[in-house]
């Protein structure tokens, strides 16, 4: 199974979640980044329907891939 984390950190004078390399919105404190965070960690592991989607990698190419609606993946928030 994937697992996703959500890091809060300090962004862009204020505070964001961040997975990977991307970064959410700025929020004013970190408890309001935190809570961001933990809302998007709950919604990500919901099972949804079978779908296509699709996404733009770092070299700027497009791919597409079906994405089972039961297949989600475990998460955590750090920080």
């Amino acid at each position: 199974m994937t697992k996703i984390t959500y890091e809060v950190v300090e962004h862009d004078g204020g505070w964001a979640y961040r997975v990977g390399d991307v970064y959410s919105e700025t929020f004013s404190s970190h408890d309001m980044a935190r809570r961001a965070a933990e809302r998007a960690a709950r919604e990500q592991r919901i099972p949804g329907d079978t779908t296509v989607i699709a996404y733009e990698d770092k070299q700027g190419r497009w791919h597409e891939q079906r994405s089972r609606g039961d297949d989600r993946p475990d998460t955590e928030v750090e920080g």
